[in-house]
This record gives C-alpha cells, structure tokens and sequence, in this order.
C-alpha cells in the first residue's frame, strides 16, 4: 500500500520524493496536480498546443529523472517544476526554429537595414544590392547576425531575441541595433563608392 493513498491531501515535497521513489500513485498524483500549470505556461510559450502538449511530457520526465535532487530549501516544487517547463520550452522552440539564411529572407534584411531612402531601379540593381547584403550579414559577428535574422526575418521582439539566445534583453537590444547599424553604414559605404 502506497503511502500516497490520498494523495490529494500530501504536500508537493511529499509527491516529489514519491515520483523520485517511483511510486505509481505518487507520480500520477503529482502529474494531475501541476499538468494545467505545466500546459500553460508551455502554451504561452510556444504558442502552439500540440507543441506544448509534447513540452509538457518531457517536463515530466525530466522532473522524474530529477526529482531525487529536488531541494526544498531553493524554493517551492511549482517553482522548480515551471523552471523546468520554461527550459525546455525554450529548448523546443530553438530546435524548430531554424535561422533561414537565403537571399529571399535576407531581402528583408536589405529592406530593414536600408530602409526606404533610395528607391531600387531595376532588378539588376536589387540583385547587386542583396548579394551585399548578403555579404555584409556574413561579415557581422555570429551573434550579431543571429539577432538581426531573428529580429528582422523572425518578427521577434528584443525580449523573444532575448529568451531564444538565452541573454539578457539589454544585451539583445544591443545585438540587434549594432548589428543593423553597421549592416546599414557597410552597405551605405559601398552604395556610395
């Protein structure tokens, strides 16, 4: 007999010492209890339910794998299993979310960095134009080219360039100006040569 029998009544600490004991009940009482937290907070994350729904196993099964080294003194068992659900949400969305580097997406990377000052006359000129680009992209640092993709073909916000690099936003605001500055100044260098 499990000494999780009502399970509904033992504290959080008590389901994850049973989950790390592997207590069948234990384990199905502490899934059910945190699973809408768990699911929500990968939602608002992923901002995809079938996506959240698979984040929401492996938060699981990472608790389980280490929840024999849950310490309660570092904060509350919903603290520690969300700080788990954020993580491999996170992890998710880098995994699916490849940086997209042809000359089609780095238009939009031209269009940002130029802006609307000089209106392109022929296709010839744009081609010209996006092969710079292109070239420019390529000579900014990694990471300063990661966050002007992220930002300027991803959509993504500082704070989202933020969470994905896993940087503080300010860093990330830094990133993604200096590298569009100076993607702006090298390719105004070469316009006016």
């Amino acid at each position: 007999m499990s000494l999780f029998n009502r399970a509904d009544r033992a504290d959080d600490a008590a389901l994850v010492a049973g989950l790390a004991l592997g207590d069948q009940e234990a384990s199905t009482a502490f899934v059910r209890r945190f699973q809408n937290r768990v699911y929500g907070l990968a939602v608002a994350i992923t901002r995809d339910p079938a996506t959240a729904q698979d984040v929401s196993q492996e938060v699981f099964v990472r608790a389980w794998r280490s929840a024999g080294s849950f310490d309660r003194r570092r904060g509350t068992v919903l603290t520690w299993l969300l700080a788990i659900t954020r993580n491999a949400a996170i992890d998710v969305i880098r995994a699916r979310a490849p940086i997209p580097t042809d000359g089609e997406h780095l238009d939009r990377i031209l269009e940002g960095a130029l802006g609307d000052e000089r209106p392109v006359e022929n296709a010839a000129e744009q081609d010209e134009e996006r092969a710079r680009a292109v070239a420019g992209l390529r000579e900014l640092p990694e990471e300063q080219a990661r966050a002007v993709v992220l930002a300027v073909i991803g959509g993504c916000t500082a704070r989202e360039v933020s969470e994905r690099e896993g940087i503080p936003l300010g860093t990330a605001k830094t990133r993604i100006r200096s590298g569009l500055r100076r993607l702006r100044t090298d390719l105004e260098e070469v316009l006016h040569d």
